[in-house]
């Protein structure tokens, strides 16, 4: 018998930890790139086809998103409207840098990959965060009995 493995951790008996787990992994990934766009710019840039300033601009970006992306994670309960708004912009991420990719940006082969990769991973971790959420929301509902 096969599980689908996201749908197993949203449907867990306490949704809430696995939430939060995963938004303090997208912080903490997306801190990590912030850091890295900030303080190796130049050498990164070189590395991936792109220009220093923009890595710039993306690490500066970066670093608040994640800061944000942080203080949900540190709540007991996330709120729904939080995570979501959360969720939709990793899909934002993925789907503009996808299109970046293909319109404007000319980088290196390592860029090119390194952007559908990255786009992959905060398009996957999106979809983790809302199955979580939505077994989230689903016990609430469950326990309160207003619905079921």
């Amino acid at each position: 018998m096969t599980t689908n493995q996201p749908a197993a951790l949203a449907r867990t008996a306490e949704p809430q930890p696995i939430l939060r787990r995963l938004l303090a992994l997208d912080a903490a990934v997306t801190g990590a790139n912030a850091f890295a766009y900030l303080a190796f710019s130049g050498p990164l840039g070189r590395f991936l086809g792109a220009g220093s300033g923009l890595l710039l601009g993306l690490g500066a970006f970066l670093a608040v998103y994640a800061g944000c992306v942080a203080l949900l994670a540190a709540r007991t309960r996330p709120p729904a409207l939080g995570v979501r708004a959360v969720v939709d912009a990793n899909l934002a991420w993925a789907v503009v840098s996808l299109v970046a990719l293909v319109l404007w940006l000319t980088p290196t082969t390592a860029g090119a990959v390194w952007t559908v990769l990255q786009a992959l991973t905060v398009a996957g971790l999106a979809l983790l965060q809302y199955a979580a959420l939505n077994g989230s929301s689903r016990g609430v509902i469950a326990k309160s009995g207003s619905r079921r």
